[in-house]
């Protein structure tokens, strides 16, 4: 392993989750940066349809081979049919890894996320469907569901029945409001129904470099210039805020942040209790950098660069709780272009199912 091998305990990392509530997973289900990441101190691993194919794709010597046995004993599934089958068994090989974390913290943590097919974005009964399914693939599975309008209808029926959710294609504090309160919804619904009690380790992200990305990007096609540096901040803020409303509402769910750009997504956010869940690269350059691991998350972003991003309508409507309806969230361009990423990465895994299956010749 690198330099940054450190089960170290004076490691940023492991000196952030031994000292805070701070959660420590890791952005990918790829089971060798996870073994390492559980050993800086990782209690978790996330998982979308971008980090899965990269995962299959990273290893072609066990997929290909994988994927033609899938294609034998399945003569008759589709090319998306096999791939998920694959994304299905990489995810059950993850949530192996994170089962003994699952059980020592009575499901708060140890959870392994699969996202539901981006394709279902419109029909929540089945977004539902396929997530009381893929909750059954392993105890310690979570399931992620977009934070749209149709998405928080399908979080709140499939939290009900008993889903753990991580809510995804989430950038904005009035999504992960909305998101906090469906599941508060689902969980008295449950009670009043006396459904059983347990703890679901329900996560609410926001994919705060994202955010950053699409406000770079929305200022400039209109033209406008910022101080260098301030749109890194977007993110950090919108965490922030999320984070403090969570906990005055007394939310029984967590904030998530995902999607790093900066280490400020890492050192503005320690001291909470979130979970903070970066690429495993950028875990390996906390420790190398020795960012620091400082209770943060309760100081505010300075008020200078605050002040400047608030000038920005499209910064308000993600940082302000009513900045957005329900009915907005995916219009927003962050969803926009991430939902599109996500069909797209979907239709690279069909691609390399293909060339699996049916080379060409």
């Amino acid at each position: 392993m690198t330099a940054a091998n450190s089960s170290n305990s004076s490691a940023p990392l492991a000196r952030a989750v031994a000292e805070t509530p701070t959660s420590l997973w890791n952005d990918s289900a790829d089971p060798h940066e996870l073994k390492a990441s559980i050993e800086f101190g990782a209690v978790g691993a996330t998982c979308n349809p971008v980090i899965a194919f990269t995962a299959i794709n990273k290893y072609p010597e066990a997929w290909g081979p994988r994927l033609r046995d899938l294609a034998d004993e399945h003569p008759t599934w589709s090319e998306s049919e096999l791939g998920w089958e694959a994304v299905r068994e990489l995810s059950i090989d993850a949530a192996q890894q994170l089962l003994p974390i699952f059980q020592e913290t009575g499901g708060r943590n140890g959870r392994l996320s699969i996202q539901t097919d981006p394709r279902l974005y419109r029909n929540a009964e089945a977004l539902v469907q396929q997530a009381v399914e893929f909750s059954r693939l392993a105890e310690n599975i979570i399931v992620k569901i977009p934070a749209t309008e149709t998405g928080i209808a399908a979080i709140e029926e499939a939290a009900y029945q008993g889903v753990s959710i991580n809510a995804t294609c989430s950038f904005t504090v009035p999504q992960a409001l909305a998101v906090g309160e469906a599941l508060e919804r689902a969980l008295e619904r449950r009670a009043a129904d006396r459904l059983s009690e347990q703890e679901f380790g329900h996560v609410v992200t926001i994919m705060g470099g994202r955010l950053d990305d699409w406000l770079k990007k929305w200022a400039g096609q209109n033209r406008i210039l910022t101080t260098p540096g301030v749109l890194d901040w977007a993110g950090v803020a919108a965490l922030k805020r999320a984070h403090s409303i969570f906990i005055e509402r007394g939310y029984r769910s967590r904030i998530l942040s995902a999607a790093f750009r900066n280490a400020l997504q890492w050192s503005e956010l320690v001291g909470g209790d979130l979970v903070i869940s970066p690429p495993f690269d950028w875990q390996a350059r906390i420790n190398e950098n020795n960012i620091p691991a400082e209770n943060r998350i309760d100081v505010p972003v300075a008020p200078a660069i605050l002040d400047e991003l608030m000038e920005l309508s499209e910064f308000r409507k993600a940082y302000e709780p009513d900045g957005m309806s329900i009915e907005e969230f995916i219009t927003f361009g962050a969803a926009r272009n991430t939902l599109r990423q996500f069909l797209d990465a979907t239709a690279q895994l069909d691609a390399l199912v293909r060339d699996a299956i049916l080379p060409g010749a």
